[in-house]
């Protein structure tokens, strides 16, 4: 089938050349010869009149015009296949689909149990594929990846819609024996102390709404050790005189856990709001609909508060 002599069967080579950027790992992505897959990319070329991927060194790299295609190809593609496969209907008790959330360890240890014990009372088929947190989540949104994206609100992306989940404040937690659990925490004995934070290796240097504010303040702490996850850190504190600034409904559910003292945080860092996102091509999926309900009701339960609004 071809749209203005462009034939678009080979959108789906091209969307697999300019992921890959190997013709050898596009056929096997394809399911096709490396034959066929490069006879594809020579008649792509033809078509843009560009070599799309250039040989450097050992490696494919991609062109500018490739760069640009890249992206808008694969919302194009996205697009086509949540219209082709979306049914009309969504029955969590019959359904075998498979939900891609991606959700730091801090969302499924103080969401996560209500929203699977809310999905096991619906009689739920579906299963929950909760993926960890990366450099740049939009891009797995947008390349169809990932089904639901939770995120502190100002971390996510102004070209798909978003709900808010909760509010959330920040506090500190230390060794309940340790030095730091006596007396007033006050900032300059929080700036003075050891710092444990998390910092996944994957999302770069600020990869936390408390993160990024810190920074944001222009202060700077001592950090004496750093985490991937969020769970980990309020036991590495356990014995020593560091202190942790961390969400407070996981801060007060670890005091629960290890022998730590939950104290306000001297830092003036505004709550967060934690919210969820979807692509805007599925905002009529009812599977997704559903999945977006649940998660929303399942926050409310966790956090003590009303169902938030849908913004619209």
């Amino acid at each position: 089938m071809r749209f203005k002599k462009f034939d678009l069967n080979l959108l789906v080579a091209l969307d697999a050349l300019l992921a890959e950027c190997s013709v050898a790992r596009a056929a096997a992505r394809l399911n096709l010869s490396p034959s066929a897959t490069s006879d594809a990319l020579a008649r792509l070329r033809d078509y843009f009149g560009d070599e799309l991927l250039v040989q450097v060194g050992r490696r494919m790299e991609p062109t500018a015009r490739a760069e640009r295609l890249r992206d808008a190809v694969r919302d194009l593609l996205v697009q086509m296949d949540h219209t082709i496969s979306v049914q009309p209907a969504f029955d969590p008790a019959r359904s075998d689909r498979t939900f891609r959330i991606y959700a730091s360890d801090y969302t499924q240890m103080v969401v996560g149990p209500q929203l699977m014990a809310m999905a096991a009372a619906a009689g739920c088929s579906a299963t929950f594929d909760f993926l960890p947190q990366v450099a740049e989540p939009q891009r797995d949104l947008e390349r169809g990846e990932a089904d639901l994206l939770i995120l502190p609100r100002n971390l996510m992306s102004p070209d798909h819609p978003h709900q808010p989940l909760y509010d959330e404040d920040f506090v500190c937690v230390v060794a309940a024996e340790g030095p730091l659990a006596r007396g007033e925490l006050t900032r300059e004995r929080y700036l003075a102390a050891g710092h444990v934070v998390m910092r996944p290796h994957a999302t770069g240097p600020a990869s936390s709404h408390e993160d990024w504010f810190v920074r944001r303040l222009g202060v700077s702490r001592r950090v004496v050790a750093t985490s991937y996850g969020f769970a980990t850190v309020a036991a590495l504190i356990t014995g020593t005189p560091h202190v942790a600034t961390m969400h407070h409904s996981l801060a007060q559910r670890m005091a629960r856990t290890w022998p730590l003292k939950v104290r306000p945080c001297p830092l003036d860092i505004p709550p967060m709001t934690q919210a969820m996102q979807w692509h805007r091509a599925r905002t009529q999926d009812p599977g997704l609909d559903w999945l977006r309900g649940l998660m929303a009701a399942a926050a409310a339960q966790a956090l003590g508060a009303e169902e938030p609004r849908r913004d619209p």
